[in-house]
C-alpha cells in the first residue's frame, strides 16, 4: 500500500525572495507540509490497527485526523506548484476568459481572493475552484485545512492563509502577504489545472 510523501520542491528555498524568505519557506515546507504527511501516513496506520481489532471507537476523531492532514498535503502540494519565481500577471486564454465571465474582470476576482484570503477567520486558504455541477470558476474560504467548501470543487489557485506561511515576515499584517502572492502566481500550472477539471 502506498505511503504519502513530501514533495520535492519545484524551485530553491531563497527563489521566492524578497516576497517570501528562504527561512519561511524552509521552515513551511521542510517542517510545516511535511508534519500533515506524517500525519496522514500515521492515521491510516491507526485506522488500519482499529480494523484489525475491530475496535472503532475512535473512528470519528481519526477520520477527522486523516482528512485534516491529507488535505493539508494536498493544498500544500498545490501552493508550491501555483508559485513560480517567473509568477505574475494574468492569465489570457481560455481561463483569463472564464475568470472574466464567471467574475465580472480580473480586477474583481483579484479583490475576490484577496478578500476571501486576508478575511478567513483563523487559519486557512483562499482558494479559487473550479465547480463542475454548474460549470464555474468560484471563489471559496478554506478554514483550516477542509472547511467550508463545495463537495465536488476542483481547487486551481491556492493562497495559504496560516500563520507560518507569512507571520515571520509580516507579522499580522496578512493583507501585505497576499498582495505579494500576486506577482508569484505561475499562471501555467493554474491553467493546467483548469483545463484538468474541465475534463474530468
Amino acid at each position: 500500500m502506498g505511503q504519502y510523501t513530501l514533495p520535492d520542491m519545484p524551485y530553491d528555498y531563497a527563489a521566492l525572495e524578497p516576497a517570501i524568505t528562504g527561512e519561511i519557506l524552509e521552515l513551511h515546507h521542510a517542517k510545516h507540509h511535511a508534519a500533515y504527511v506524517k500525519g496522514a501516513n500515521d492515521t491510516l496506520d491507526r485506522l488500519a490497527e482499529a480494523r484489525d481489532k475491530g475496535e472503532f471507537g475512535g473512528l470519528v476523531g481519526l477520520e477527522k485526523t486523516y482528512a485534516f492532514n491529507l488535505s493539508g498535503h494536498v493544498l500544500h502540494t498545490i501552493f508550491w506548484q501555483n508559485l513560480s519565481p517567473d509568477g505574475g500577471d494574468r492569465p489570457d486564454g481560455e481561463l483569463g476568459d472564464a475568470i472574466t465571465e464567471h467574475f465580472g474582470s480580473f480586477d474583481a476576482f483579484k479583490k475576490q481572493l484577496t478578500t476571501a484570503t486576508a478575511t478567513v477567520q483563523g487559519s486557512g486558504w483562499g482558494v479559487l475552484a473550479w465547480e463542475p455541477l454548474g460549470r464555474r470558476l468560484v471563489v471559496e474560504q478554506v478554514y483550516d485545512h477542509h472547511g467550508n467548501v463545495g463537495m465536488n470543487t476542483a481547487p486551481l489557485l491556492v493562497f495559504d492563509a496560516w500563520e507560518h506561511a507569512y507571520y515571520l515576515q509580516y507579522r499580522n499584517v496578512r493583507p501585505d502577504y497576499v498582495e505579494k502572492l500576486w506577482g508569484l502566481i505561475n499562471w501555467n500550472d493554474v491553467i493546467a489545472r483548469y483545463d484538468a477539471a474541465r475534463g474530468a
